[in-house]
C-alpha cells in the first residue's frame, strides 16, 4: 500500500468527489478510483458507498482521512524542506511501440510536475535497452519484460499486460481469423523481436504453412498497412490512449491469447533517487496505475 493512496483519500474527502480530487492532485479520475479500490483491498473493507448515483465516503473513510491528515502534512513539510525544484537530466529508453503512445503522456506529466527536469528518450528493442541499462548508458527503461521474469539485480515494476490481437482491414466482413488469413496477405511484425516471434507462432497455429508477404519493423507500420487494406496481422494491443491510431478491425484471439508485459526497469541501487521516482510516477499516471 502506497502513502499516495492515503493522500488521494484525503483529497477526495477535502474536495467532495473523485473528479475534483483528481484535478487537484494531477491524476485521472480512473486512476483515483483504482487507488481507492486498492486501498479498500488493503483494509479489507469498503471506504465508499457506491450503491447510489454518487459515490459517498463511509464513516471509516472520513475517520481515516482525519487520522492521517496530520501525518501527511508532516510528510509534505519534510519533503518541502528539501530542494523543492527537481533539476538535472535523466535518460530513459523505450521500445518503439511506446514512443508515439505512452511516452508523450509520460513527458507531459514530467513537464507539468518537474518543469526543470531534462529528459532524454532513446529507442531500442528490449534486449538493447537492458544492455544499455546494465552498462549505465541509460537510467531506466520501459520495455517488454522477459518471460523468465528479468534479472533479479534490477528493479522491475509491471505497468500493463498487453494481449495480442488479430487486426484486419476496416472494410473486411469476415470475422474468422482463419478465413481472413486465406483471403488477405499476411503482414508479419518483426520476427527478430520476441513479440514478432510470438505473433508468428500464433499464425502458424491458425494457418499451418502460411507465409508472410511483408515483414515490417514497427507495429505502427503494420497498422498502417492493415488499415490500407493490404493484409492482416497479429500484434500486441497498444495502450488505450495513443496519440494516433490507424483504423483497423480488432478480433479477439480467444482463450489462448498470448500476452506481453510492459515494465518499468532500473538499477536496484537507483530506485530511491528523486529523478527516477519522478519518472516512475509519470509512468504510473500514464497507465492509470
Amino acid at each position: 500500500m502506497k502513502v499516495e493512496f492515503l493522500s488521494t483519500l484525503n483529497a477526495i474527502i477535502r474536495h467532495g468527489s473523485f473528479a475534483a480530487a483528481a484535478e487537484d492532485i494531477g491524476l485521472t479520475p480512473s486512476a483515483v478510483s483504482l487507488q481507492m479500490k486498492r486501498l479498500e483491498q488493503y483494509l479489507g473493507q469498503p471506504l465508499f458507498d457506491r450503491s447510489g448515483r454518487t459515490v459517498r465516503p463511509t464513516p471509516l473513510a472520513r475517520d481515516l482521512a482525519e487520522e492521517v491528515r496530520s501525518a501527511l502534512d508532516a510528510l509534505e513539510e519534510a519533503r518541502a524542506s528539501r530542494t523543492s525544484v527537481l533539476t538535472g537530466r535523466v535518460t530513459i529508453g523505450a521500445i518503439r511501440s511506446l514512443q508515439p503512445t505512452t511516452i508523450p503522456l509520460v513527458l507531459q506529466q514530467i513537464g507539468k510536475r518537474h518543469p526543470q527536469l531534462e529528459v532524454r528518450v532513446i529507442q531500442g528493442d528490449s534486449g538493447e535497452l537492458l544492455d544499455h541499462l546494465k552498462a549505465g548508458r541509460i537510467d531506466a527503461a520501459a520495455l517488454v519484460r522477459p518471460t523468465s521474469g528479468g534479472s533479479s539485480r534490477l528493479f522491475w515494476q509491471d505497468l500493463t499486460q498487453q494481449p495480442f490481437v488479430f487486426v484486419a482491414p476496416p472494410d473486411s466482413k469476415v470475422s474468422s481469423p482463419k478465413a481472413l488469413i486465406a483471403r488477405y496477405d499476411w503482414i508479419q511484425f518483426d520476427t527478430s523481436l520476441t513479440s514478432g516471434r510470438t505473433a508468428a507462432a500464433v499464425l502458424h497455429r491458425l494457418a499451418p504453412g502460411a507465409r508472410p508477404r511483408f515483414e515490417l519493423e514497427s507495429i505502427e507500420a503494420v497498422l498502417a498497412m492493415v488499415s490500407a487494406g493490404l493484409g492482416v496481422s497479429i500484434i500486441p494491443q497498444l495502450h488505450t490512449r495513443p496519440a494516433v491510431r490507424a483504423a483497423v478491425r480488432q478480433i479477439d484471439l480467444g482463450r489462448e491469447t498470448p500476452t506481453r508485459r510492459i515494465s518499468f526497469v532500473c538499477r536496484s541501487g537507483d530506485i530511491e533517487g528523486r529523478r527516477l521516482i519522478a519518472v516512475r510516477d509519470a509512468f504510473d499516471v500514464a497507465y492509470d496505475n
